[in-house]
């Protein structure tokens, strides 16, 4: 069974940094795509980056490009979110993501998954 449990997040200033980790078993990850996606309150799920586990691409939303940096340790089944600049429309509860097509497609150019939270997220709260 694939379990994902995410941590680091957190309240803090506008434009502070926080960098997130998602500890990731039950798959290998190497193969697989990767992700963070986040769900602000009463609003719908927002892919916010990927890592393709094909070829190597990331996709960043526009929201957060040039702020975020994804990354992934595969010998320690365990991927990152570098988050800085934070600013208070980045509030929201994040959530890791792994899997392969056909739940989860991953290029440069889009994200797009089931957006299924298979862990309990951490909340990152921007406020001053």
């Amino acid at each position: 069974q694939v379990h994902l449990a995410e941590s680091g997040g957190g309240l803090v200033q506008p434009g502070s940094s926080l960098k997130l980790a998602c500890v990731v078993s039950g798959l290998t990850l190497d193969v697989y795509h990767v992700g963070w996606f986040r769900q602000a309150p009463g609003k719908g799920a927002e892919g916010v980056s990927c890592s393709s586990g094909a070829d190597g691409s990331i996709h960043y939303a526009d929201s957060v490009k040039g702020r975020f940096t994804i990354s992934r340790d595969n010998a320690k089944n365990t991927i990152y979110l570098e988050m800085n600049g934070l600013k208070p429309e980045d509030t929201a509860v994040y959530y890791c993501d792994a899997d392969l097509p056909p739940n989860f497609y991953c290029t440069s150019d889009y994200y797009f998954s089931a957006w299924v939270a298979r862990g309990q997220g951490t909340q990152v709260t921007v406020s001053s």
